[in-house]
């Protein structure tokens, strides 16, 4: 409106009680970010399934060639169980990288970096949870058939990686009694 003053750029004008137009604050809406809280129940509660697949993995034995051989639905089962403990892990990664450092990660691979910047796994288990030929699930997927004698390494490795998360995380999100 012509001949209008206002007292900001981002004010408003509504006309006075004696018709004119009169200057009046209206506070504009500033966007607010809000991060969720840790919920550590939720992490408790995903490290149980990660602990009993860990578990139910190893307990298959070796994947090496004889097995796969004789029971290829092992090495369906065993990229099933990656892929389940990968998808637990990126959640889990998720929910602490934006709870703790407000960030969401941009990429599976990129929350375990991100877990490693929050202090709840070490530099070296996030490099080996994310391989640079691709995660473990869907290495074994494309070695079942090409390469199987390779599958028996991936699954181990993966246990190892897997086991070492659920412990390192275990131990984060456990409250610290405070030092005497």
């Amino acid at each position: 409106m012509r001949g209008c003053r206002t007292t900001r750029d981002d004010a408003r004008v509504t006309p006075s009680s004696n018709g004119r137009p009169a200057p009046v604050k209206v506070p504009v809406p500033v966007p607010v970010t809000v991060f969720p809280r840790l919920d550590r129940a939720a992490i408790e509660h995903r490290l149980i399934t990660m602990r009993r697949s860990v578990d139910h993995l190893g307990s298959f034995g070796p994947m090496d060639r004889a097995r796969l051989d004789s029971d290829p639905a092992a090495g369906l089962v065993a990229e099933r169980i990656l892929a389940l403990l990968a998808d637990l892990a990126v959640t889990i990664n998720s929910h602490v990288a934006t709870a703790v450092l407000g960030e969401v990660p941009g990429s599976p691979a990129a929350s375990f970096g991100a877990a490693e910047r929050a202090g709840m796994i070490d530099t070296e288990l996030a490099a080996a949870l994310v391989p640079p030929e691709g995660p473990h699930n869907v290495l074994v997927q494309l070695y079942l058939d090409t390469e199987p004698e390779e599958v028996a390494a991936i699954v181990s490795a993966a246990l190892s990686g897997y086991g070492e998360y659920v412990r390192q995380v275990a131990a984060w999100t456990t409250p610290q009694a405070p030092e005497s």
